[in-house]
């Protein structure tokens, strides 16, 4: 049963850059892929990179390519997402989320994902 809490959002400036963080505790962090997805108000949560177990096979959503850099570090039970050069477009709750699925595969389906974080806020101003 693994826990997630997720840390390092804020209020920036459009051209800013964040880096958000996922710790993981209560379980075999390296047994699982992960994700990150985001919300906006009104929006569907939706998928905005993904690692595999070792973090060497990376998925991200078109829009955040070359901006958004998603790692993790096994041995201490934490995944990174950094984002740079942050638009408005970006806002919303980020969520982190592990999927027991295939450590392999990085689904971007909400549903193939069995834990999630509380999220962070991400608010990015024009």
């Amino acid at each position: 049963q693994v826990q997630l809490v997720e840390s390092g959002g804020g209020l920036v400036q459009t051209g800013a850059s964040l880096r958000l963080s996922c710790a993981a505790s209560g379980g075999a962090f390296s047994d699982y892929a992960m994700g990150w997805f985001r919300q906006a108000p009104g929006k569907e949560r939706e998928f905005v990179a993904g690692a595999s177990w070792s973090g060497a096979i990376t998925r991200y959503l078109d829009s955040v390519k070359g901006r958004f850099t998603i790692s993790r570090d096994n041995s201490k039970s934490t995944s990174f997402l950094a984002m740079h050069d942050l638009n408005p477009d970006d806002t919303g709750t980020y969520y982190c989320a592990i999927s027991s699925r295939n450590r392999n595969y990085i689904s971007e389906n909400r549903e193939d994902y069995q834990h999630w974080g509380q999220g962070t806020q991400v608010t990015v101003s024009s």
